[in-house]
């Protein structure tokens, strides 16, 4: 009975020892999985104004830290920090518990000189090692010109002062305004230029919509990828704005000459404050204004390109760098090979047309099927076009694909730049060649030097007609003429509806219309939903434009209201358009959209365009 209690006792123990190891390996595994997915960072503005107080935040998160130390600030003064707060969270999922901690440091300081500052990242010292954040750039702004006098303190509006938004100040041009601005004011042809529209406010907005869109006449547009969000504020003429960019594009001039973009006009809601007295004091509660905005113009400069233009030239203009090359170096007859043909760079390369490259003229050459991959680098467009001729040898022998030119215009030199490839000498072999039966009779006629005489009754017969007085004579002569006569008339029909722009726009409104759609619904599929209304608008405001016959300068809502009218559509079908147009305009600068919102648009548009398809023409 003694030897059992014992071993017992002996039992517990080893049970004992085996939990304080169990326990301590799952503290040293939740140490190291703390130490491997130890973070830290920062949290700072990008911009304050001169005056103003702004926290810089250092965040470690699943460690414990301790001596840190920050970078100075030039322009600004500390006023007290580091402050720290801790905080740990655990949770649950499907029986695995993850937890995460992290300590928090905020230091508060005082924005004194105006200017642009690049601070150095903070470290922090876990676990005996030493770690560092990246640092960060803050830009502090002058005040405005208004805020340093008392006496217009009450009068001017000031973004980071509600006290200055009250509803009875009337919202003018100083205070909120859209602008075109261009990245160039002078260009060659084809060179780029970047347009960007912003909307300056001292305001919060609450709703936006683009009522008319700039038109962009005379150029080729690629847009590029914005966020409409006042997310940065800018200083114009020593006055502080609140600034979300409305769009931004690269424009390639197709003309020479003064180029206008036209303005372009929105309705806004801006948010002012009215003061109420009550028990507790003043409050100050929010109210809606309705405005109309109109932008201004912008105009650039297109200079012609230098005379006289080299033979090889075909538009490109830019910095740009060939390449080409031949899929294999063993050739045969009947077998199809491939020259390729590469140009890389930066400039109006999507537009750049094929160049010529000159094959023998034993070589059967197929049209060059090119693929062009190019996305937005600043402000141009940069990538590769490439360019495969298919082409097959027909006879054996030595041959030669020459040299190839590529001429582009440099706008930084202001010079033409010839590219030459290389020649490529190679040898055809024969190769598989199915001979027909015409071949073959030919051959054997070749070989033969004398034919038999043909012996024997000939069916000789001296009986005659004159050809003359067979219908099928006279048939063989008229019906060639009528065809003739049909094919002229036929023709100048065709001449005279393609001079008729207009008609040509109408019956082609469609079917240009659909495949914009199509890139839409493409969008929807993707869930993007901004590029899917944007798309949308394109579609319809096109469709509108080239079905109606109305110019792009004079596309707006009441215009279309009276064409549709005047073209026979129902007063529900018009509401229709005018409410789809309102509502994808509204949805562009709108949070993102449900799937089934996309889908019903895309539905009403579609419905749209098939009513007044089917719509005869008063």
């Amino acid at each position: 009975m003694v030897e059992k209690l014992i071993n017992n006792n002996k039992k517990m123990k080893r049970l004992s020892n085996n939990r304080y190891i169990v326990l301590s390996l799952l503290l040293l595994s939740t140490l190291f999985c703390y130490a491997q997915n130890a973070s830290f960072s920062v949290q700072a503005p990008h911009q304050v104004i001169k005056g103003n107080k702004f926290q810089v935040t250092y965040i470690l998160r699943n460690a414990e830290g301790s001596g840190l130390k920050t970078s100075e600030i030039g322009g600004a003064t500390k006023l007290y920090g580091p402050s720290t707060s801790t905080s740990y969270s655990q949770q649950w999922i499907n029986g695995v518990s993850s937890s995460s901690s992290s300590q928090e440091y905020t230091i508060v300081y005082r924005a004194d000189k105006v200017g642009k500052y690049n601070v150095a990242g903070a470290t922090i010292i876990v676990n005996g090692k030493t770690i560092k954040c990246n640092g960060f750039t803050l830009e502090i702004l002058p005040p405005d010109k208004t805020a340093s006098n008392s006496s217009n303190q009450s009068q001017s509006v000031q973004i980071d002062n509600i006290n200055s938004q009250a509803s009875s100040k009337n919202v003018n041009a100083k205070d909120l305004f859209v602008r075109i601005i261009l990245s160039k004011p002078s260009v060659y042809e084809q060179e780029a230029t970047v347009c960007t529209i912003k909307l300056y406010t001292k305001y919060q907005i609450s709703q936006f919509m683009a009522t008319l869109q700039p038109s962009f006449n005379g150029f080729l547009i690629e847009d590029l990828p914005i966020t409409a969000q006042l997310n940065s504020i800018e200083n114009v003429n020593g006055e502080n704005y609140m600034v979300a960019e409305l769009k931004r594009c690269i424009l390639y001039p197709q003309q020479s000459g003064k180029l206008t973009i036209t303005s372009g006009n929105y309705d806004l809601t801006v948010i002012q404050y009215e003061e109420h007295r009550s028990m507790f004091g003043i409050i100050r509660q929010p109210v809606e204004k309705q405005l109309k905005v109109k932008s201004n113009q912008g105009s650039v400069n297109v200079m012609a390109l230098p005379q006289p233009k080299p033979a090889s030239f075909n538009g490109a203009v830019g910095d740009f760098k060939i390449s080409s090359k031949l899929n294999t170096n063993k050739f045969k007859t009947n077998e199809a090979a491939t020259f390729s043909f590469n140009i890389s760079g930066t400039g109006n390369i999507k537009y750049v047309k094929s160049p010529i490259v000159n094959f023998p003229s034993q070589f059967e050459v197929y049209d060059p099927q090119s693929t062009v991959n190019a996305t937005p680098s600043g402000s141009n467009m940069s990538g590769t076009t490439k360019w495969e001729y298919t082409f097959i040898p027909q006879f054996v022998g030595e041959f030669t694909i020459p040299e190839s030119h590529f001429t582009y215009f440099n706008p930084a030199s202001k010079k033409y730049i010839t590219l030459t490839t290389e020649a490529y000498k190679f040898k055809v072999a024969k190769g598989a060649n199915v001979a027909t039966s015409t071949d073959k009779k030919n051959i054997i006629q070749k070989n033969t030097d004398i034919l038999h005489i043909k012996t024997g009754d000939l069916n000789l017969n001296k009986d005659f007609k004159f050809i003359i007085s067979s219908p099928i004579y006279w048939l063989l002569y008229i019906l060639p003429i009528a065809i003739l006569i049909s094919i002229m008339i036929m023709y100048r029909k065709t001449l005279k509806a393609r001079s008729n722009i207009q008609l040509m726009k109408n019956k082609k409104a469609g079917k240009i219309a659909k495949k914009r759609l199509k890139l839409a619904k493409s969008y929807m599929i993707q869930h993007e939903s901004s590029k899917f209304y944007n798309e949308s608008l394109k579609a319809i405001w096109g469709y509108l434009s080239d079905k109606l016959g109305i110019p792009v300068s004079n596309l707006n809502k009441e215009n279309i209201a009276n064409e549709l009218e005047k073209y026979g559509a129902s007063k529900e079908l018009i509401s229709s358009i005018l409410d789809t147009l309102n509502e994808c305009e509204f949805a562009q600068y709108a949070p993102e959209q449900t799937d089934a919102k996309m889908e019903s648009i895309y539905s009403t548009i579609s419905d749209i365009m098939d009513k007044l398809e089917s719509t005869k023409k008063l």
